[in-house]
């Protein structure tokens, strides 16, 4: 089958982190490339960090994907970001699911004492937490609050995600057992026991998965200390976005971490990093998180063959030496891209 896929190609690194994917994806799918401008450079050229009209493109395309967006000295009027797409994307469109692959492969070296067996999934609610209170802060200059907001509605869907997500994996390497774990604060936060209470509710439809709930602060030990238990982690939005990022540098690096925004009719897909504008079009930065994105885009599209090409052939040229990762993260980009293309079978 032909794809049309809408393409951001971002700020910073991402411009070569996306011509790198291309190069990958172009060599396994068919596909229709329409570029689409947003992120940080397009908000000073325009003013919007998306226009409207890149927006009606990405609503008529099959998937979007894209690169790293912002920098940090371009700033909203309230000191926020204003290159960034998270507000824009994924609460206009709704996509609710951020779903975040945590997994050590083949060749890389852990800073745990694990050789192997890091392979669980963040599940991240995308549209409620305390993130949707983007720019809606309310204060002066003495105080400042931002509201966490949780519903039944959204609980329930993120839970189920969750749960359909995890029927689908092999279990936790620890064990083998099928497991959701819901990641929150319900000790101290009401919300957050609401959020437990409703993930409990879903759980029980599904018997033949184990579910348990941990505070966030034991979480965080546990994925150091005890990462293979883990198979899918569900949890509230800010809790995930930092989560995700202790679980890549328990594998590596975030450099090596894909991400997906998910909802019920778009989705678009991303590394989980920064725009890294400091090694910017020098050939340093390394495009395997955005090449892994665009395996989990063709697993949304239909094609899981052809993403399960690409990562085959991630892994294969890790274990062979091919693709060489400096201990600060970065490697040579289109070497990396080379070394995955002839890994392609």
């Amino acid at each position: 089958m032909s794809y049309r896929v809408a393409v951001i190609r971002g700020d910073g690194i991402g411009p070569e982190l996306v011509d790198s994917a291309l190069a990958v994806l172009e060599a396994v799918a068919d596909v229709e490339i329409v570029e689409v401008r947003g992120g940080a450079a397009a908000y000073l050229d325009q003013g919007t960090a998306l226009a409207e009209a890149d927006l009606e493109v990405i609503l008529t395309a099959d998937a979007t994907l894209k690169g790293p967006v912002g920098l940090p000295d371009v700033r909203l009027p309230d000191g926020t970001e204003a290159g960034l797409l998270g507000g824009i994307l994924r609460n206009g469109l709704d996509l609710y699911a951020n779903v975040r692959p945590i997994t050590l492969l083949p060749g890389v070296r852990s800073a745990l004492r694990v050789d192997d067996g890091i392979d669980y999934v963040i599940v991240r609610e995308n549209t409620e937490g305390l993130y949707a209170s983007r720019g809606k802060g309310v204060g002066n200059s003495q105080a400042m609050a931002d509201t966490l907001l949780v519903t039944r509605a959204g609980s329930e869907r993120i839970a189920r995600y969750a749960f359909e997500l995890a029927s689908t994996r092999q279990g936790a390497p620890e064990d083998g057992v099928r497991r959701v774990t819901c990641v929150d604060k319900a000790n101290v936060l009401r919300s957050m026991f609401f959020f437990r209470s409703v993930f409990l509710e879903v759980a029980a439809e599904y018997p033949g998965i184990e579910a348990e709930c941990v505070y966030v602060d034991a979480a965080a030990q546990a994925l150091v200390m005890s990462p293979r238990h883990f198979d899918v982690i569900v949890t509230e939005s800010m809790f995930g976005d930092i989560l995700s990022d202790l679980g890549g540098g328990t594998i590596g690096g975030v450099a090596l971490c894909p991400g997906g925004n998910i909802g019920a009719s778009q989705a678009y897909f991303e590394p989980i990093h920064g725009s890294a504008p400091s090694i910017a079009g020098q050939d340093k930065a390394n495009p395997l998180s955005q090449i892994l994105a665009t395996a989990m885009m063709l697993d949304h599209l239909g094609a899981p063959s052809a993403g399960d090409r690409i990562r085959a052939a991630v892994r294969q040229a890790l274990s062979n030496g091919s693709i060489q990762l400096n201990p600060d993260g970065t490697t040579r980009t289109r070497a990396v891209t080379e070394a995955v293309i002839g890994a392609l079978t």
